[in-house]
């Protein structure tokens, strides 16, 4: 069955927190879940984060919010993505992200990051807005799943609110 994915920007660490936080009240399967941001900016305090099995531990600035998401999302990775920097990423996008570093794949003109999004079959002109919102230090997030799932997904989202821009990518044909 193939996958849908929906998209949605917010502005900072608060509302993607609320966010999430509310779709896991509501019962909506984190597994499916995936959130791109920043969050570490150039600071006095050490900024880093490390796992021990399967436990992730962060510390920073925004230790608290990632450490949170780290616990409630399927996987987590930090990378430094040249023309977008520092990033965080929990959710199943990072095992698509370290394919798309791992196989070399090269989409033109965009990052390591976009590459993995464009391998998720969203479309190019999607995905360049999407590192656009990231480097300008908005947080995005991504939930995958069947076309009811996305549509159940997009109604709590617009009824949770606090979110810059909803869009769906229907699964490619084929």
């Amino acid at each position: 069955m193939s996958e849908n994915t929906l998209i949605a920007t917010y502005p900072d660490h608060p509302a993607a927190d609320a966010a999430v936080k509310a779709l896991a009240a509501q019962g909506v399967d984190l597994q499916k879940l995936s959130i791109v941001g920043k969050g570490y900016h150039t600071e006095e305090k050490a900024v880093g984060y490390y796992t021990n099995g399967d436990r992730m531990k962060s510390w920073g600035a925004g230790g608290a919010f990632w450490g949170g998401l780290w616990g409630l999302l399927a996987g987590a990775a930090f990378f430094v993505i040249p023309g977008i920097g520092p990033i965080a990423i929990a959710g199943p996008l990072v095992t698509a992200l370290v394919g798309a570093l791992e196989g070399a794949v090269v989409v033109g003109g965009l990052s390591a990051l976009g590459a993995g999004l464009v391998g998720l079959g969203l479309p190019k002109d999607s995905v360049v807005k999407y590192e656009a919102a990231i480097r300008a230090d908005k947080f995005v997030l991504f939930y995958r799943g069947t076309e009811e799932e996305v549509a159940t997904v997009r109604e709590k989202i617009q009824h949770i609110g606090g979110h810059e821009s909803l869009e769906s990518c229907p699964a490619k044909a084929g």
